[in-house]
């Protein structure tokens, strides 16, 4: 099979190609990248490995995208969890396969079985609501990791939020018997039907962020507004080392320090 197509992108190997090249070997790690996870990953050590080391990194956000073309002239498409998502479910559809759902509530759990049992019949569903903390146990760990091998899905869909979901999958990715492991967030509401994903016309502008700025001002503002700034100072910073001439894309101590106070 030939192999997809990376580009690097600030330090990070983003996936450049189409869905229908996503390698095929055993246990392949997809993550998501955008400006929020950016901005994260570059003050979070544990974060920062679980992207880099990604099997597939797929840019979720118009900021990856743009940051591309500005940065190194590449051309990427935004392809977010939700399409990701869609993408598997129609493949598994046409081999009878199986995927299994880790995280989120029972009853946001339940409503995708249903909605699975109607749109994907030939699919079999497998699902688990760990416990809601800040972090898990190593009982939790031991639970969850019970819970999917028995099962021993071609696909796991792992949804506990950013970046608790990526630094888990990261982490024990190795003990999961499954083909594919997808860290897809809120993935998993939009598919239930318990959160509205902005509209196709937002998406077509690549302004699906600010239809979720909208619906939730409250919850969204620091993730678009204040992360937007801090990711525009990246960006900005590592054009201008490109300019001059040097490779390095962190900020210095200092200039860490200053994000880190903000």
């Amino acid at each position: 099979m030939k192999q997809a197509l990376t580009i690097d992108c600030m330090g990070y190997p983003v996936f450049a190609d189409s869905l229908h090249a996503l390698p095929s070997y055993q246990k392949v790690l997809i993550n998501t990248i955008n400006q929020y996870s950016y901005c994260i990953a570059e003050r979070d050590a544990d974060l920062k490995s679980a992207l880099v080391e990604s099997d597939v990194l797929l840019p979720d956000g118009i900021g990856i995208v743009a940051a591309a073309k500005f940065i190194g002239g590449n051309k990427v498409s935004k392809i977010a969890g939700a399409e990701l998502h869609l993408h598997l479910l129609k493949e598994l559809e046409k081999k009878g396969g199986k995927c299994f759902y880790l995280g989120s509530s029972e009853e946001t759990l339940t409503k995708i079985k249903n909605r699975l049992a109607v749109e994907f019949p030939s699919i079999t569903v497998g699902t688990y609501s760990p416990p809601y903390k800040p972090a898990f146990s190593d009982e939790d760990n031991e639970e969850m990791l019970f819970r999917i091998n028995v099962f021993r899905p071609d696909v796991l869909f792992v949804g506990m939020t950013a970046p608790k979901q990526e630094k888990w999958a990261h982490k024990h990715k190795e003990f999961l018997d499954t083909n594919m492991i997808c860290s897809i967030g809120a993935v998993f509401d939009f598919y239930a039907g318990t959160i509205d994903r902005p509209g196709k016309y937002w998406i077509k502008l690549g302004l699906e962020w600010l239809g979720r700025l909208v619906k939730e001002p409250k919850r969204m503002w620091k993730r678009y507004l204040y992360y937007g700034v801090v990711f525009g100072y990246y960006l900005l910073l590592q054009k201008y080392r490109q300019l001059i001439g040097t490779s390095a894309v962190k900020p210095t101590q200092g200039e860490r320090r200053t994000l880190q106070n903000n």
